[in-house]
């Protein structure tokens, strides 16, 4: 992991230690922003993924130059979630378990539990068993790989392949 190099501890590593409360089995990629203004007001469960640039608030400023006062709320993802690239997640959403936010996402309404959501303003479109039951039956049909086909192990042999083998298609890697 890159951070290493930048960081000697890693990212999540870094957030507990400002005092995010953060469960076991976390991961956070590259770019990840969890609201340093109030971040005590944000909870992350056990085995959560958040992927580059997913931004966390527990603050909306829109009412203070009006107001005077910031509104703020907690923000909770339970376990076992995983947040796609580029998503922000804003006050008073809770993210329930064994969900799915996909990338780009806006979720500014809570989530329920098994569910996969999608969009801007996030909405459910599918439970989360009915999506993984058509990516398995997707499986059958399109290329599997090895964790062998990744970034730090891939080979220019195995990389001109797999161009190859998506060509217009998905595939599916460890």
């Amino acid at each position: 992991m890159i951070y290493r190099f930048l960081y000697p501890l890693s990212v999540v590593e870094m957030y507990k230690r400002m005092g995010v409360e953060i469960g076991e089995d976390c991961k956070f990629q590259f770019e990840v922003n969890i609201d340093y203004s109030h971040y005590w007001l944000i909870s992350i469960g056990n085995r959560v993924t958040l992927a580059p640039r997913v931004h966390i608030l527990a603050h909306d400023a829109s009412t203070k130059n009006h107001l005077g006062y910031t509104k703020i709320a907690k923000v909770k993802i339970e376990d076992n979630v995983f947040v796609g690239a580029g998503t922000i997640i804003l006050p008073g959403v809770t993210i329930g378990k064994n969900s799915i936010i996909g990338s780009g996402s806006v979720v500014s309404k809570s989530i329920p539990e098994n569910s996969v959501a999608v969009g801007n303003p996030a909405k459910v479109i599918s439970e989360l068993d009915i999506y993984l039951s058509r990516q398995k039956e997707l499986m059958k049909i399109n290329p599997i790989y090895k964790s062998d086909y990744t970034l730090f192990n891939i080979t220019n042999e195995k990389k001109i392949q797999m161009i190859k083998d998506l060509e217009n298609r998905i595939g599916f890697i460890e």
